[in-house]
């Protein structure tokens, strides 16, 4: 009896109970926690059968609901909605992003091209400073060859020249020359392409027997009282002339030399007894100089011949030098404590110690009488202006007279000869003129 009972009591209960599901309101989060916590209160009166059977149903209807209530943060949910940007706005985009690019590459090109710029001012130091180091004498001397004619080779002595020229190990080769017995000189210059070609100097060296010079003078001696017409000269005179024609550049000197040492000879190394002046010498040998730029040179053996070869070498290692250094516009001016000059900056910086040292070149010119004259007058620009308006000579060479210099103790004027001496330095017309 009591378990039909409980029976019909679990009937009626469930019938209920999904009566209550299905009119009910659907429930909020609170009341599934509070209905949760009331079954699990019962359920210590029920049998775990029936809690099972009492709960489920409810526990899973709650859970539903509660994930179908509780909003969705994932990928799902839609976001704000986005502005369309209109064609204009892309446009300007564009344009904004390509200057930035062209910006960018402007910048590249001008810092590749100033690294090419110090690439190359470097490269152009170098190649100055290589080519300051190549025009040293010592450097230069290694660029010479002597070029000797095959034919001097004859000569008894010549092996003096060959073994000097080798024992100073200087470069030297035997060829044959456009005129014979002579000495040439040629240097290695740097061609285009890098590589480097001969250069023949302008210097030649003729070696003469007397007798040979004895018959040049003759010819010559013809040439001058026929009215100096070339035509008709000797024969040996006759390619030195034409070669002379071709480049007047070329300086020849020509070496007179002979082995017998019995002969009586006057001051121009002339023997007597053969029929010539010493004027008609001396008038050739002045002819030769003045017209046609051959110096002639009397030696006595093959010694001094090489010595002369051997000064001539060391001359022309000189030269690239020397003209460097004689091709700027002040000369005087030397760069080094050692020389006392004074350095010029670009800005001008230095010019005033410059104009010092050029009054102290003068004769008794001390360096506190020039710092007195620039003092007076900081240019010679200045001091000539001060000339022109100065209406008499006397008052001219005596401008700088009553100037005050000041050391050693006391105080001198610096006097009447000194002012002469400066304003006929700056304004005399004649450069061979004597200031003292």
């Amino acid at each position: 009896m009591s378990v039909l009972r409980r029976a019909d009591a679990w009937e009626i209960s469930e019938s209920e109970e999904e009566t209550d599901i299905e009119t009910k309101a659907p429930l909020n989060h609170d009341e599934i926690s509070q209905t949760t916590t009331t079954s699990s209160q019962c359920g210590d009166q029920l049998p775990s059968s029936d809690l099972k059977r009492k709960t489920s149903p409810l526990t899973r209807s709650g859970s539903h609901r509660a994930s179908a209530s509780l909003p969705h943060h994932g990928s799902d949910t839609p976001g704000p909605a986005r502005k369309r940007r209109s064609r204009e706005e892309v446009e300007a985009d564009r344009e904004r992003a390509r200057e930035r690019r062209e910006a960018r590459e402007s910048q590249r090109a001008s810092r590749a091209q100033e690294k090419d710029e110090r690439r190359q001012e470097q490269q152009q130091r170098r190649e100055a400073a290589e080519n300051l180091r190549s025009l040293r004498p010592e450097n230069c001397l290694k660029n010479l060859t002597v070029c000797i004619d095959p034919a001097l080779l004859q000569h008894d002595g010549s092996d003096v020249l060959l073994g000097t020229l080798a024992a100073y190990e200087w470069r030297f080769s035997l060829e044959s020359q456009q005129l014979p017995n002579s000495i040439t000189w040629t240097r290695d210059a740097p061609q285009g392409g890098g590589s480097l070609g001969s250069l023949e100097e302008d210097q030649t060296v003729l070696l003469l027997s007397l007798t040979d010079f004895l018959d040049m003078v003759i010819s010559v001696k013809k040439m001058l009282n026929s009215g100096g017409e070339e035509t008709g000269v000797g024969s040996f005179l006759s390619p030195l002339l034409e070669r002379l024609n071709r480049d007047a550049r070329k300086v020849v000197t020509l070496l007179v030399t002979d082995s017998q040492q019995d002969y009586r000879t006057y001051g121009c190394g002339v023997p007597s007894g053969l029929g010539i002046e010493s004027l008609d010498v001396e008038e050739v040998l002045v002819h030769l100089q003045l017209c046609k730029n051959i110096s002639v040179v009397f030696l006595d053996g093959w010694q001094e011949v090489t010595n002369h070869v051997c000064s001539v070498t060391k001359a022309l290692s000189k030269r690239p030098y020397k003209l460097l250094t004689e091709g700027s516009e002040l000369p005087f001016c030397v760069d080094g404590s050692w020389a006392s000059g004074a350095r010029v900056e670009r800005d001008g910086s230095g010019l005033i110690q410059v104009w010092s040292k050029q009054i102290q070149q003068l004769n008794r010119v001390s360096p506190g009488a020039a710092s007195t004259v620039t003092a007076a007058y900081p240019s010679p620009q200045l001091l000539l202006q001060e000339y022109q308006t100065l209406g008499s000579e006397e008052e001219r060479k005596g401008l700088l007279a009553g100037l005050i210099v000041k050391g050693g103790g006391k105080d001198r004027r610096l006097g009447p000869e000194v002012s002469a001496r400066v304003y006929r330095c700056f304004t005399a017309p004649n450069p061979q003129l004597v200031l003292d």
